[in-house]
């Protein structure tokens, strides 16, 4: 667990600081203050095409092709990762449609509860949900999936990198006006917790080390085993 916690102390600690900002902004300014203040920047071209497009990678149909990119890389990476997405996700769903099933999305909450429709900047194209809000089912996929990548790169250059993809999808979310700061941030705690339990069971207890390679060469080695 040393070498663990050695290995990722940075993308743990940017992690961890960036909820606690996440949670104290929260505490100060309520998530619909904090929704309108982000809501100023929808608009700028750049911005828009950058988050409408790299929100698709917390899509479940996006996250398939993920993951089976991962798989082909290195199967037991890709085992732990789709077991990550798989939990996480269920997770979410009970959570979302069971015990937060009537918290509502911020289109819905300024439509129909504020009545300040006309004044929110919307991005082109987006398909707008209203209810079912908590947690970000993409974040919590995107987490899931991508916090496996941080724990098994190498150098801490591409750990960082996959993390702030990871955020960086998130709030495509809120920037999107499909959620709230609230949503991602336990999306993300949801995913990052269930990528850690797997990196913990499979990776660190060194389970299915034959299958610690390529999809490619797994199959090769296979099917030249003598019979």
């Amino acid at each position: 667990m040393k070498e663990f916690l050695k290995n990722n102390i940075l993308p743990l600690l940017v992690y961890f600081l960036l909820v606690i900002t996440a949670i104290a902004y929260l505490n100060l300014y309520g998530k619909e203050n904090i929704s309108l203040y982000l809501n100023r920047y929808v608009g700028n071209a750049f911005f828009n095409n950058f988050f409408y497009y790299i929100t698709y990678l917390g899509d479940g149909r996006l996250v398939a092709f993920m993951l089976l990119a991962i798989m082909l890389h290195n199967v037991r990476l890709g085992i732990c990762s789709t077991l990550s997405f798989l939990s996480a996700t269920l997770a979410a769903n009970l959570l979302k449609y069971t015990l937060f099933d009537d918290v509502n999305r911020p289109y819905f909450y300024y439509q129909y509860l504020m009545n300040k429709s006309q004044a929110i900047n919307y991005v082109e194209g987006v398909d707008l949900h209203i209810h079912n809000s908590f947690p970000s089912g993409h974040s919590t996929q995107v987490f899931a999936v991508l916090m496996c990548l941080v724990f098994a790169s190498k150098k801490k250059s591409f750990k960082l990198l996959w993390l702030a993809i990871a955020v960086l999808t998130s709030l495509s979310r809120v920037y999107l006006s499909q959620h709230w700061v609230t949503d991602i941030t336990a999306g993300s705690f949801i995913g990052f917790v269930f990528s850690l339990i797997f990196e913990y069971l499979i990776i660190y207890k060194n389970k299915f080390p034959k299958l610690n390679q390529s999809l490619g060469v797994f199959i090769n080695r296979a099917g030249n085993t003598p019979k």
